[in-house]
């Protein structure tokens, strides 16, 4: 009888993270081997089945057709095997592994996450914040939170909200805004990580795009954040992110007009994995707690 696993699993999983993740070093990490050894396994894999299954290009692997055909499959069997040694050794149900950006951390989330283990106490959640997107078929990690378009190999989405955006500064700084003109008067603080579209929402208003709009410039977003409440100026920012300190007045929304854009925050789990009972309970209480907290923290924590 002819072998039905002709490559390796090591050799499999190699392929599956290279494909995936685009590069020799993630595998070699995951699968604790030397790149070199990773190399190895493509090259053999390659002899076996007869078949080419990366286009060496400048640029690095990249995987061929018949590879990307089959990449799902391969990504949501290594899923469920995982969710299979979890179940012979029984999972950790009490401990709940997210990881974040900074900004819905810090701008959202952590003001929030104490109703959510109030309800649950019996679950531990262990946030990672970081601006990467990390591996979500990682054992240490149950699910991620992410702002974008939802649409990521080897992941499946559901929309949190998010949105909606418009710009927001402290009140002095509104104080100086009397029309759409007036933005070329004041600072406009430039977040270099945002997804966010001045142009659409400019467009939307019928701000002339020659009208130059400058300021300070800033690569952390939560900086961002703060460096318009301490008043240097005007920040596009996400509705949702923004309700908290709209509701206690460190911010305001001089324009009242919000538009709608292609993004928003997706909560995101690797694709073909079992959705465990901590991330169900997660995903329903935050089915409730977005829409709750439209109209920011202060009006729903204090009386």
């Amino acid at each position: 009888m002819a072998n039905p696993f002709p490559i390796p699993l090591n050799a499999l999983r190699a392929i599956e993270i290279v494909a995936r993740r685009g590069a020799l070093l993630p595998a070699a990490e995951e699968l604790g081997v030397t790149i070199g050894a990773v190399s190895q396994h493509l090259r053999r894999a390659e002899e076996r089945l007869g078949m080419e299954l990366f286009e060496r290009t400048p640029a690095g692997l990249r995987p061929t057709a018949a590879l990307k055909t089959a990449l799902p499959q391969l990504t949501a069997g290594f899923a469920a095997l995982q969710d299979g040694i979890g179940t012979l050794k029984g999972s950790d149900e009490g401990v709940f592994n997210l990881t974040v950006g900074s900004v819905f951390a810090s701008r959202w989330l952590i003001w929030r996450i104490n109703k959510f283990t109030a309800l649950h106490p019996e679950i531990e959640v262990r946030l990672t914040v970081t601006g990467h997107m990390l591996d979500l078929s990682r054992p240490d990690i149950d699910c991620g939170i992410r702002f974008g378009a939802g649409q990521w190999p080897g992941v499946t989405t559901s929309l949190i909200g998010g949105r909606s955006f418009q710009p927001v500064c402290a009140p002095p700084v509104a104080r100086r805004i009397e029309s759409l003109q007036d933005l070329a008067q004041v600072p406009v603080i430039r977040d270099e990580t945002t997804m966010l579209d001045w142009r659409l929402w400019r467009r939307a208003l019928g701000v002339p795009e020659d009208v130059e709009l400058v300021g300070p410039t800033y690569s952390d977003p939560s900086l961002a954040f703060d460096a318009a409440i301490s008043e240097q100026g005007v920040l596009m920012a996400v509705d949702m992110m923004s309700a908290d300190a709209v509701s206690d007045g460190r911010l305001v929304r001089p324009f009242e007009h919000p538009v709608e854009g292609p993004n928003g925050y997706w909560l995101a789990t690797a694709k073909g994995r079992r959705e465990p009972r901590k991330t169900r309970l997660f995903r329903e209480w935050l089915a409730l707690e977005v829409p709750a907290s439209a109209q920011g923290y202060v009006h729903q924590s204090r009386p």
